[in-house]
């Protein structure tokens, strides 16, 4: 991985290891560890110390060229994170090193043994193959069960229909709660009574109360269960049980959360969807009096989204993953969408978000104008997500706060000391701490991780200098 890539979002889902093994072509053993460790990357190194150089979910490729010690070698590719160690044999070792194989087998570390006909490069080229393709992979999974719920919507029965293709295309159960936590219709195979009464209470957990979760998820009898609230203001809850949490399971569920919302509630239709994009732009641009007087005084978020599948339930699956029914298209591909403040926005496949900051209602008008401008800085930055930041004096408090991601890295905190002292100056940090300029990259890269901030934000940057020297 070159010191320019993105690591904060890598470009796919990460390949479990066995995937790895199973080229014939690339001929790589596993001699320890297990063999479903997830990989997002591939690394090579011949460091006495890899540490440095470590994000976390490598394959370190290393030929052992300074392996001295190989036992606190694994411990500190272990405490770097690395998923796992290939270790190419010849031309410094003719095979693996027992004392590796021994001290990977102590830690729980994958070890693999690349052959002297295959280069690490076609290892790593191998692995950004078999990324993409569970990225083509996952996309082709939604968009067709997408086009199947849209198409048992339109059945004779929609509701029984639509539980049915969820159900199928998640490989689980679907169930249609009512209020008072009775199933109403299911779909799909059956599960354990220990998995049904734990879906039934994480149903009643969720609702379309203000303020309260629209989605709970939890674990019971070996599967996966998610609960979604149905925006149709009568209590009902979709309920799903799976035996695997695949990365389009939740956008698969949105879809079928609108399509239910609107089936279970035959008196919305085609006005009241005007009516609620109406009732967005009133509390959008209208008065401060206005704004109070439809809506509770808050506080409340605004996000502009841009993005998305292009189909019609597009808009519509991404206001129920983030449990709001408050959206508009104002240009049929801009989306803008209003939610509680006590609601977690995160980001969400396919679209750009920008959020503003929380505010009272009558101030809505000044969080849409921050919203927008988020949004533009995540189309520029390329970021999925990008929050508006209050400016403002840091207590000591506040100052822990805001670094506690990296209490625990002494290297970490160094490093962006002196970067931002150097006004973010690569390679005057790199000599001022004596560490190469891709390792202040990545460290930096590594910090913005963690501390989920745009670190190319002036505003971030001196938040965070303030931060340091209030510590």
């Amino acid at each position: 991985m070159s010191a320019q890539e993105p690591v904060s979002t890598p470009p796919a889902p990460p390949v479990p290891l066995a995937a790895l093994l199973a080229r014939r072509d690339l001929g790589l053993r596993l001699l320890a560890g297990p063999e479903d460790a997830s990989l997002h990357w591939v690394h090579t190194s011949e460091m006495t110390d890899p540490y440095p150089y470590l994000l976390g979910g490598e394959l370190l490729m290393t030929a052992g060229v300074q392996l001295s010690d190989p036992a606190w070698y694994v411990e500190r590719v272990v405490e770097a994170g690395a998923a796992a160690l290939g270790f190419g044999v010849t031309p410094v070792y003719d095979t693996v090193p027992a004392e590796l194989v021994e001290a990977c087998t102590r830690h729980g570390l994958p070890l693999v043994e690349v052959p002297p006909q295959t280069p690490f490069t076609a290892v790593a080229r191998a692995l950004w193959r078999l990324m993409a393709e569970a990225r083509l992979k996952e996309l082709r999974r939604v968009t067709e069960a997408q086009q199947s719920l849209a198409t048992a919507a339109a059945r004779p029965a929609p509701v029984p229909a639509v539980l049915g293709a969820l159900a199928s295309r998640l490989g689980g159960r679907a169930v249609l709660f009512a209020a008072d936590g009775t199933q109403s219709a299911a779909a799909g195979r059956a599960v354990p009574d220990e998995a049904a009464g734990a879906l039934a209470d994480l149903a009643g957990v969720v609702g379309p109360r203000p303020g309260g979760p629209a989605t709970a998820s939890g674990n019971s009898g070996g599967l996966r269960l998610a609960a979604y609230a149905l925006g149709g203001g009568d209590g009902l809850t979709l309920g799903v049980a799976t035996e695997h949490h695949e990365p389009g399971n939740h956008t698969i569920a949105g879809v079928a959360v609108v399509l239910l919302s609107l089936l279970t509630a035959p008196h919305r239709g085609a006005d009241t969807a005007a009516r609620d994009a109406a009732l967005v732009r009133l509390l959008l641009g209208a008065t401060p009096a206005e704004a109070a007087r439809a809506l509770d005084p808050g506080p409340w978020t605004v996000v502009h989204a841009r993005g998305g599948d292009g189909t019609p339930f597009a808009a519509a699956a991404l206001a129920a993953a983030l449990g709001t029914s408050l959206v508009e298209t104002p240009d049929g591909t801009a989306v803008r969408l209003l939610l509680p403040a006590s609601t977690p926005v995160t980001s969400q496949p396919g679209w750009t978000l920008g959020v503003s900051a929380p505010v009272e209602a009558r101030d809505l008008a000044v969080a849409d104008t921050q919203a927008a401008r988020a949004v533009r800085r995540a189309v520029t930055m390329r970021k999925p997500l990008v929050r508006h930041r209050e400016s403002g004096p840091l207590s000591l408090d506040d100052a822990r706060a805001r670094l506690a991601p990296l209490a625990d890295n002494s290297a970490l905190v160094e490093t962006l000391r002196t970067w931002l002292s150097l006004h973010g100056s690569w390679d005057r940090t790199a000599t001022a701490l004596g560490i190469h300029r891709n390792t202040v990259r990545q460290r930096i890269a590594r910090v913005g991780t963690l501390l989920d901030e745009d670190l190319d934000d002036p505003d971030v940057r001196m938040e965070l200098w303030f931060a340091l020297r209030q510590e």
